[in-house]
């Protein structure tokens, strides 16, 4: 069932996202459109907003980049069709398994491979930051590079996230922050501020778009 279900949702991603176009103008002045202002070998984690995955997932994919989901079996499905874009899946979640899946992240960004957080899941509360990505950062040495993916049309679900599906023939923005970097071995206080100062970078972003 799985298999089936993925294989009928990666059909569909894959059809809407072929009438989508992403507008990356606005990072123009930036070396490289995915990894901003740092060096393009330099392993990055990406973090945006949870309802913004759809719209991530037509932009980031097949570029290996490593992400967190849950050992549900809706994670088992969304492993499945996140693979079949080229992503890599590191299993287990805020309440499961995530000790497992950071270290599985940590191998990940030593082999050289970007991974991605979507910062408010998997549960929430929207738009609050969590502390994975500070953890990962201090834990890898992988600079956290906030991201803002949406779209100008889209449809939205009655989730505690408010999910973004968009909509056909629409078009989307891509907008980067600051890159913020963590101290190896960084105190729980530390971790906090990077928090902090991810969630201030994400807050902007999406005020940016709406501003747009």
């Amino acid at each position: 069932m799985t298999w089936w279900l993925a294989t009928l949702a990666t059909f569909v991603l894959r059809t809407l996202g072929g009438t989508i176009r992403l507008d990356t103008s606005n990072l123009r002045d930036l070396p490289d459109p995915l990894h901003g202002s740092l060096p393009p070998t330099t392993p990055i984690i990406y973090t945006f907003w949870h309802n913004q995955i759809l719209a991530a997932t037509l932009f980031f994919r097949q570029r290996g980049i490593v992400v967190m989901t849950s050992l549900s079996r809706d994670g088992d499905m969304i492993a499945e069709v996140i693979q079949r874009f080229g992503f890599g899946a590191a299993r287990g979640s805020a309440t499961r398994g995530s000790v497992a899946a950071l270290k599985a992240m940590v191998k990940a960004i030593r082999r050289g491979a970007d991974a991605a957080f979507t910062i408010d899941g998997p549960k929430g509360p929207r738009y609050r930051a969590k502390d994975g990505a500070a953890m990962l950062a201090s834990l890898s040495g992988a600079p956290i590079q906030p991201v803002c993916i949406v779209t100008k049309h889209y449809w939205t679900l009655k989730t505690w996230d408010g999910f973004r599906i968009p909509k056909p023939f629409t078009v989307g923005r891509v907008f980067y922050g600051e890159p913020i970097w963590v101290r190896r071995g960084a105190t729980d206080e530390e971790i906090a501020a990077a928090t902090a100062r991810l969630q201030t970078a994400l807050d902007t972003l999406l005020r940016q778009w709406e501003a747009s």
